[in-house]
């Protein structure tokens, strides 16, 4: 969802990041520096398929209970053509259109236990609709390709889900380790056939290679990431990621991830700026995908 995390290649389970942690991994939002953290976005996915997000990350009483966070995301799956079989001519009859659809409403929390360890978690309201059906054994033909009086049934499902990370600060120089359990979720099922979510296991390592040499870090940084991907439904993944900032101000990255059938390398660009105590931040991410349409994403940051 993220466009820094996707440019990263999505290797980003060990960053300390802002309020797009909740959906990777809620305890890198627990050393929030601001009072307020929000983070908006929008993904032109491949097959037509929008995503939309938004986080918000409050730290009250300068962090002392922690950090609190409200995420948002949004899926518009676009429209499809609906049709039911029929003894016709032309074997099915035309019932009209329907748009799945797909949100998720998020609570966060994150608090650093100590000055090297931190956790966080989310707990998730998930829904997912694939629109209305038509029942076929109670379709009248009216002698067209097209139906009356029919009736419908909706399909959609909803569930909780949870998430659950930690971050470790290991005391050499900017070393950091993270880990993150995604997507926990009782079974549900539409008609015979039960599923749960997308369950994933993350752990990740990042460094700042300008730790090693005698540069302000202000000036010129060099960040590498790596994580270790197994999810539930296909193969085991490695993701590499760098970044390079210059004066705090522009970021160039790029990430990789193996192996994929279609999408392996990401590239992005982010401009950060201090306007009278509010942080804005604006991120650009593109990442080929093959025989498919390229992917483009885009997030604005805002911190005070």
């Amino acid at each position: 969802l993220d466009a820094r995390a996707s440019a990263f290649g999505d290797a980003i389970t060990s960053l300390e990041t802002n309020s797009s942690a909740m959906f990777y991994n809620p305890a890198s939002m627990a050393r929030l520096e601001s009072f307020a953290d929000i983070t908006l976005g929008s993904t032109q996915f491949i097959a037509d398929i929008n995503y939309y997000n938004a986080a918000v990350s409050l730290v009250p009483f300068d962090g002392q209970y922690g950090v609190i966070g409200l995420s948002f995301v949004s899926v518009d799956y676009g429209q499809f053509l609906g049709t039911v079989r029929a003894d016709n001519e032309q074997g099915y009859l035309d019932v009209g259109t329907f748009s799945p659809t797909a949100i998720a409403f998020g609570i966060g929390y994150a608090k650093a236990l100590s000055e090297k360890f931190a956790v966080g978690g989310n707990v998730k309201y998930v829904r997912q609709s694939l629109g209305t059906s038509v029942l076929k054994d109670v379709v009248t033909y009216s002698g067209t390709n097209s139906y009356k009086d029919a009736v419908t049934e909706d399909n959609k499902l909803d569930v909780l889900a949870f998430d659950f990370g930690v971050l470790y600060k290991t005391g050499f120089k900017s070393l950091n380790l993270g880990m993150s359990v995604r997507n926990f979720s009782r079974e549900v099922k539409y008609k015979k056939e039960g599923f749960q979510l997308p369950l994933i296991f993350q752990i990740g390592a990042s460094f700042n290679f300008a730790d090693l040499f005698e540069v302000d870090k202000k000036q010129h940084s060099f960040l590498l990431t790596v994580d270790a991907n197994h999810p539930r439904d296909y193969p085991e993944q490695l993701n590499i990621g760098a970044e390079y900032t210059f004066m705090d101000l522009i970021s160039f990255r790029a990430g990789y991830s193996t192996p994929n059938d279609e999408r392996k390398f990401s590239y992005g660009v982010g401009l950060k700026e201090d306007n009278g105590g509010i942080d804005v931040a604006i991120d650009y991410s593109y990442t080929p995908f093959g025989i498919f349409s390229d992917v483009h994403r885009i997030s604005l940051n805002l911190a005070y």
